[in-house]
């Protein structure tokens, strides 16, 4: 396996609901097909494949979290496309759920997953189709801003929908802890408004003001609520130990590497196995050579934090606490920022089973928060705080331009010589089901809303501009 793929496009047990031919639209019939699914199976079915947002191996390359040991392709910035096949699969499951109402805890937790979801695609494309998605056979794409605002909203009206009256079945992301799931809504909601500080930057903006209020209604603070898929091993092995088992693509970046070894961060234990980080963002014969005078290069993740049992974190404390020393730093609350910050190192300490740092770690100059570039100092803790869900850091990346990144020395194309911001689209010419094809109007304006407003991985979403 090349690189740990996104493993989002599930089927839920032969469903009528995914035979369709249309991506958007109503359904066709099949009369051999189930046309009335448990929703509890599809619901399990979803949460199995929903941490491949999390170990996108493209994002974390490209953030560089990992740098790829052999065949590099995603550090030198080759087109990253992706399609729609998300609104076909786990998508259209959760509205299934949803749609059949069976109980009040089941479908609100699709809710939540589902935007879930959306917060992934459109951090990744841009604009997508949102409020007419399985409404029309030609959805218009809609401007990130509304959806944003619409996933908050959604995520609140879900919230509120949970009732606790024991009919959650299937859950093996929260095992049917509810006031687990309404933390998880509440800490999407502050990671989303937190998402937005470049569009509304003032304590009194809508960002700061839903952000207070997601604090308020309660969000994961301790890591016995970090939302994180654990697996049982046999036929459901933990991603990252599938990527070492055989291939071996990827290693801990040296970017990481020296961020840790700068500030004597002892996360390092449980985020490589060696001090031999991995160059990053050089042609195939220059890593070549250097993985065979390198045997010894870090892995991803510790041994013992890499095993077939292993959990992948989707959204954890520590990244939330990061989150309120942001806020806190930008005046948005009245919380301490250095409180804030304190309290997300020990959590990710806590998380990889690593002793908390000293005292002394936090008077660092690289870490103090004094007045001196102190969301440059946050973001850089968030960034490690993600590791190694490479969504989360891309995120941190584009958004603050921190860590500052050095680009790949051999990239691909003359054209694409910077860490990529966006995924693109699949381009016409060798899919039938490719956007440009299926519904080329909206998907142009929604193009057009990028900066610049063209389909390339450079250009700028709505809240990175």
């Amino acid at each position: 396996m090349k690189n740990i793929k996104i493993k989002i496009a599930f089927l839920a047990v032969a469903f009528t609901t995914l035979l369709s031919c249309n991506k958007f639209g109503t359904t066709n019939i099949n009369p051999n097909a189930i046309t009335s699914p448990s929703t509890y199976a599809i619901l399990t079915n979803v949460e199995s494949g929903i941490s491949g947002w999390a170990t996108d191996g493209a994002a974390t390359v490209w953030v560089q979290f990992t740098s790829e040991t052999q065949y590099p392709g995603n550090g030198l910035y080759a087109v990253p496309t992706f399609g729609m096949g998300t609104y076909t699969g786990p998508l259209l499951n959760l509205k299934t759920i949803i749609d059949k109402n069976n109980n009040a805890d089941e479908v609100a937790a699709a809710r939540v997953l589902t935007q879930y979801i959306y917060w992934h695609l459109t951090d990744a494309l841009g604009d997508i189709p949102y409020s007419e998605a399985f409404k029309s056979k030609t959805p218009v794409y809609d401007k990130q801003e509304d959806i944003y605002k619409g996933m908050i909203t959604e995520l609140k009206a879900a919230k509120s929908q949970f009732v606790n009256t024991g009919g959650l079945r299937g859950d093996i992301l929260n095992n049917a802890n509810v006031d687990k799931w309404k933390k998880f809504a509440n800490s999407l909601r502050a990671m989303m408004a937190i998402q937005l500080t470049k569009k509304y930057p003032g304590a009194s903006d809508y960002a700061a003001t839903e952000f207070k209020a997601a604090l308020s209604d309660g969000v994961i603070e301790n890591i016995a609520d970090n939302i994180q898929l654990n697996f049982p091993g046999g036929d459901f092995k933990n991603p990252y130990w599938l990527n070492h088992d055989g291939a071996r693509d990827n290693g801990e970046s040296v970017q990481v590497y020296n961020m840790l070894n700068a500030l004597g961060d002892g996360r390092q234990a449980a985020f490589g196995t060696s001090n031999v980080p991995v160059i990053y963002g050089v042609k195939e014969a220059t890593i070549n050579a250097w993985v065979k005078n390198n045997i010894n290069w870090s892995r991803v993740l510790a041994d013992d934090k890499r095993l077939q049992t292993s959990p992948v974190f989707m959204l954890t404390a520590s990244q939330l606490y990061m989150a309120r020393a942001e806020a806190a730093a930008r005046g948005w609350t009245g919380e301490d920022k250095t409180t804030m910050l304190t309290a997300g190192v020990n959590a990710s300490f806590a998380q990889w089973g690593i002793t908390p740092p000293a005292a002394s770690y936090f008077t660092q100059q690289l870490v103090v928060l004094d007045g001196t570039n102190d969301i440059k100092k946050i973001a850089e803790q968030a960034y490690l705080a993600s590791y190694p869900n490479g969504r989360a850091g891309w995120n941190i990346w584009r958004r603050t331009g921190y860590p500052v990144l050095t680009p790949s020395v051999d990239p691909l194309n003359a054209a694409h010589t910077q860490v990529p911001r966006r995924y693109t689209f699949i381009p016409a010419t060798g899919s039938t089901f490719s956007e440009y094809t299926l519904n080329n109007a909206n998907l142009t304006t929604g193009i057009s809303r990028l900066a610049p407003g063209t389909d390339l991985q450079e250009s700028k979403v709505w809240w990175d501009q």
